[in-house]
């Protein structure tokens, strides 16, 4: 395991969600309507930005109103990061859009 996703592994780190073409609430929820997000670490050096495919049975998205910009949200999804697969978990605040997440190394 490299030390990127050993670091991303241990506690949580600051995250924001990294949105294109900007960041905005209509840009967030398109990105969870595709069901594929971009998650940057933002305290790995040059912060750590990885696209990240949704799973909606882990995802929890009922304390967040999309439409008026408040509460939060848990996004959870899974990427590969250095040849190892890992579940990102974030946890983000809709008014900043930024938040904290933590990787998980998946078997095989």
């Amino acid at each position: 395991m490299s030390e990127l996703v050993q670091k991303l592994s241990e506690g949580w780190h600051p995250v924001i969600v990294n949105l294109r073409p900007e960041n905005s609430l209509k840009a967030l929820k398109e990105s969870i309507e595709r069901a594929y997000i971009y998650v940057k670490f933002t305290n790995t050096r040059g912060g750590t930005d990885l696209g990240i495919s949704i799973d909606p049975q882990f995802s929890d998205l009922t304390s967040a109103d999309l439409d008026a910009g408040t509460g939060s949200l848990r996004l959870v999804g899974t990427v590969k990061l250095d040849y190892v697969q890992v579940r990102c978990i974030a946890d983000i605040s809709l008014p900043e859009l930024k938040g904290i997440g933590r990787l998980e190394p998946l078997p095989g």
